[in-house]
């Protein structure tokens, strides 16, 4: 990535929507979705459908990022939410306890 920024200061877009110059900007090196809403949740759902569950939303500055996440681009994605009657699944705060995928004979050591 970093070579790619430093030898591509000018086509630093290397896919629709996908900016690999946020390293110019802050410390790493690292991709960035940007556009507007719309085309964000696009990409979003097309590197969903390619099998991509995971994805990291963050900006700067992070608080105010969050909230325009929440309310610009959650509406637009296809979220699912877990069965909360499971109360076990919840932290105090609302946050969701990861899931142990380790084989239970391994958690017992």
């Amino acid at each position: 990535m970093t070579q790619l920024v430093r030898d591509n200061l000018e086509r630093l877009e290397v896919s629709p929507n996908l900016w690999a110059g946020i390293g110019q900007v802050r410390g790493g090196v690292g991709t960035a979705l940007v556009g507007n809403p719309d085309e964000v949740a696009e990409r979003l759902k097309e590197y969903s459908s390619l099998g991509i569950d995971t994805f990291i939303l963050s900006g700067y500055p992070h608080l105010e990022e969050a909230y325009r996440i929440a309310e610009l681009l959650f509406p637009l994605l296809p979220v699912t939410y877990p069965d909360r009657r499971d109360d076990s699944q919840w932290a105090p705060m609302g946050e969701l306890i990861a899931e142990n995928r380790r084989p239970k004979e391994e958690t017992r050591k």
